[in-house]
């Protein structure tokens, strides 16, 4: 398939990369650029687009008939549905929503798409196109009818910058610590694609590891002074972060009541 997209940012450029590399023809433009001056043929368009520029967009793409019944319209953003193509869905062949659920940080470094996921929905003939999107990244096409889009979004962000901003404390506890600065994001990477492994492959309680697991209050104690005394600031969060795990560890039964109330109590006691 041939795939036209508007927009060379991050996810538009992270979409052109692993699409040219399936062996699809891909013609990308720059948003900034604005619409092409000449009719768009490729049987999808992908909108890579700031959110709150969509509708402008479509509207000048369906006012100048750039886009014709032959082309679906799809956009990449997570929190909004196919309806906010609405004002091209006439001209064109219809309109979805096709969210990579990726952490796209770098136009210049891209990830990896492959055993990812991408949400899709909207009218029949855009959902199969985008779904021959995900099939040619080697990711997974999914579809959640009734899907609260807000939350949905609210969900992915939360662990994709939840987890780089817990890892940035992380690289300053480490420095703090002894460790290169340099080497610490090399050594904080690997064990967050562990754990990632560990929460698709094992799910929830299970992917749980650490002292709160086993109801080691001692362990969480010292760990909690260290960081008062090397990254007082980071304390709040370590606190928050470890009573997030009680009732995931209390799930587990693998420490007793006891101890884990024992956690609890240590961590009620702490300065939040």
């Amino acid at each position: 398939m041939r795939v036209f997209i508007l927009g060379n940012g991050k996810v538009g450029r992270g979409l052109a990369r692993g699409l040219r590399r399936a062996g699809w023809t891909v013609e990308v433009r720059a948003g900034r650029a604005g619409i092409p001056s000449r009719p768009i043929t490729s049987p999808l368009l992908v909108l890579a687009i700031r959110d709150a520029e969509l509708d402008r967009f479509c509207r000048e793409l369906a006012g100048r008939k750039l886009v014709g019944k032959r082309t679906a319209c799809v956009h990449v953003a997570g929190a909004l549905g196919p309806e906010a193509l609405e004002s091209i869905r006439a001209s064109c062949a219809g309109v979805a929503q096709m969210h990579p659920m990726i952490s796209f940080a770098d136009p210049d470094h891209p990830p990896t798409l492959h055993h990812g996921n991408l949400h899709v929905s909207g009218d029949p003939i855009a959902v199969r196109r985008a779904r021959a999107v995900a099939r040619a990244l080697g990711m997974t096409a999914r579809t959640v009818p009734g899907l609260d889009r807000v939350g949905y979004h609210a969900a992915a962000g939360l662990v994709a910058n939840g987890a780089a901003a817990l890892a940035a404390i992380g690289v300053e506890l480490l420095v703090r610590s002894g460790v290169d600065r340099a080497e610490a994001p090399r050594m904080l990477g690997p064990l967050l694609r562990s754990v990632a492994d560990n929460v698709e492959a094992l799910g929830f309680p299970a992917a749980l590891t650490g002292p709160v697991r086993r109801g080691d209050a001692n362990a969480v104690r010292k760990q909690l002074r260290l960081v008062g005394e090397r990254l007082p600031e980071a304390v709040p969060l370590f606190i928050a972060a470890a009573r997030a795990q009680l009732p995931i560890a209390r799930a587990l039964s693998d420490a007793t009541p006891a101890d884990l109330d024992a956690v609890e109590e240590l961590l009620g006691a702490s300065p939040a």
